[in-house]
């Protein structure tokens, strides 16, 4: 009786900590970082989002030296037929809205502009992501949208 009670002991003192740790690692696969540049590019170009997610963080991460007035970065999530639009509107809205119009239905998510050294995280929420639907994701600052863009899909 003492050994099975002791067995038991065990198993589930070995079992709890394997579940413990486990749980980063699915936490993980619910993030990303993407690392920007002044070179105006991004080190990503697609990014897949797990539909078991509630929340997809992406960190966004400027590696640049150059300050956010000059070469700033955002990272802003819509529909692909929908970028085009997000990009004109952000544009007028100006730095102060970190170019994103505010209230702008069209935006999935968005960040704030970051400069060299800084970094940010948005959080994509993933109920508003539809399977087949096709995703991009772009920098707003004036200029930089067509050549910092990627896609985002959700996965399986």
């Amino acid at each position: 009786m003492i050994r099975k009670l002791s067995l038991a002991a065990v198993l589930g003192a070995v079992a709890v900590p394997a579940m413990l740790l486990s749980a980063p690692a699915m936490a993980a696969d619910c993030s990303a970082t993407v690392e920007s540049t002044d070179a105006m590019k991004f080190t990503t170009s697609s990014l897949v989002v797990p539909k078991s997610c509630k929340d997809f963080t992406v960190t966004l991460k400027h590696t640049g030296k150059l300050p956010k007035t000059v070469m700033g970065h955002n990272f802003v999530v819509g529909k692909a037929s929908d970028i085009a639009g997000i990009n004109t509107d952000g544009m007028k809205a100006g730095a102060a809205a970190n170019y994103v119009k505010a209230g702008d239905a069209r935006v999935i998510a968005a960040s704030k502009v970051v400069g060299g050294g800084e970094s940010t995280t948005v959080n994509i929420p993933v109920a508003k992501l539809k399977a087949g639907e096709q995703y991009n994701f772009v920098c707003t600052f004036p200029g930089h949208s067509s050549i910092m863009k990627g896609t985002l899909t959700l996965g399986g």
